[in-house]
């Protein structure tokens, strides 16, 4: 059985969203005939350092950066709307609630997959989506496996699947692997470009520069460390 709809979720604290966070959804859309991705920002990230920007100033950095997108990648600001920690098994269960028969995938690199066990419920992730982890420049495809705790280990060997059309007959509890083009690009490093007054230009779309700019975004070395 093909289900009509396959959703993909990239979820982050997109602070700000650039061009890797953006040909990351676009190239696993191609790659796996999803027929949309869900970008979303999130409040409370309970795994990342806090935020520079407001949730406010992310979620719409995210809506300029997709203004002129295919209408596959489209924002996403239930996490911002929902109080307490950004949890993703949260954010996966309104999705499944609202789209029960849908395939549902979560879009990972492999630096935060081998995280997962470090998660709020993770197994649980499993039971409501399946999950599509990229390669990062950091960690490719081929060390993956010797970096992963037993426990995930043991999810990974049990789901990991290598025909991509099978994403469409599974709602959830499948794994896939995908070997994304490389993009130097991060977040800390921006920030710290915008605080030395470096250029921007074709890091990230030339609508959220000139909000960055507009709003005089991460001027201020605000704090980095992880909320308490």
């Amino acid at each position: 059985m093909t289900f009509k709809s396959s959703i993909g979720v990239l979820g982050g604290t997109f602070d700000p969203i650039h061009f890797a966070h953006l040909r990351l959804a676009e190239e696993v859309a191609e790659t796996f005939a999803l027929n949309t991705i869900r970008l979303l920002p999130s409040a409370n990230p309970p795994h990342r350092k806090t935020p520079s920007a407001s949730a406010k100033d992310r979620l719409k950095m995210v809506e300029l950066a997709l203004d002129s997108a295919h209408k596959t990648l489209t924002p996403d600001d239930r996490e911002l709307t929902r109080v307490g920690k950004s949890y993703m098994v949260d954010t996966l269960k309104d999705i499944r609630a609202e789209n029960p028969n849908a395939s549902i995938s979560l879009i990972l690199g492999t630096d935060a997959f081998i995280e997962l066990p470090t998660w709020h419920e993770w197994q649980r992730l499993f039971l409501l989506a399946n999950v599509i982890v990229a390669s990062r420049p950091r960690l490719p495809l081929s060390q993956l496996s010797g970096n992963l705790e037993k426990s995930l280990t043991f999810e990974y060997e049990k789901r990991k699947c290598h025909d991509r059309n099978l994403l469409h007959s599974s709602t959830n509890g499948l794994i896939f692997t995908y070997e994304f083009t490389s993009l130097e690009v991060s977040g800390t490093a921006l920030r710290k470009r915008i605080q030395s007054n470096q250029s921007l230009k074709y890091l990230l779309p030339d609508n959220v520069i000139n909000y960055i700019q507009t709003h005089n975004l991460y001027k201020e070395n605000t704090s980095e460390s992880k909320p308490k």
